[in-house]
């Protein structure tokens, strides 16, 4: 059985609030469950590791938190985030505190071949 959850945030598109609320309390829910849980930014998605991006984001209209907030929940509940490389040539190095390590295409595959691993993406 797996014990942990890798969730890959590559195709979200923060322009799209909505996109954004299901992985990050998934991600929470799974940690708090006692299960270890990352969530890798890549891609356009990679922008929310950047300071300042996420706490201009809702993922609904007239939501009280902002996705930033959001974030910070499930780093409290245990979730790890990390950022992909290439995202920094991207959208700069600026990165949120909560962000624990920059990996690259390697670790990426590693965990998701680790039979202990379940994979979400978004």
């Amino acid at each position: 059985m797996a014990d942990k959850l890798l969730i890959v945030m590559v195709n979200t598109d923060p322009a799209h609030g909505s996109e954004l609320g299901a992985p990050f309390f998934q991600a929470t829910v799974a940690a708090a469950m006692e299960y270890d849980v990352e969530i890798i930014l890549s891609g356009l998605a990679g922008q929310l590791a950047i300071r300042g991006v996420a706490e201009k984001l809702y993922t609904h209209e007239g939501g009280q938190k902002n996705v930033y907030e959001i974030m910070q929940e499930a780093h409290a509940a245990g979730v790890v985030f990390k950022v992909s490389t290439p995202t920094l040539d991207l959208w700069g190095h600026d990165l949120i505190p909560e962000i624990q390590e920059t990996v690259g295409g390697a670790y990426i595959i590693s965990e998701a071949m680790d039979e202990a691993t379940v994979v979400f993406t978004y």
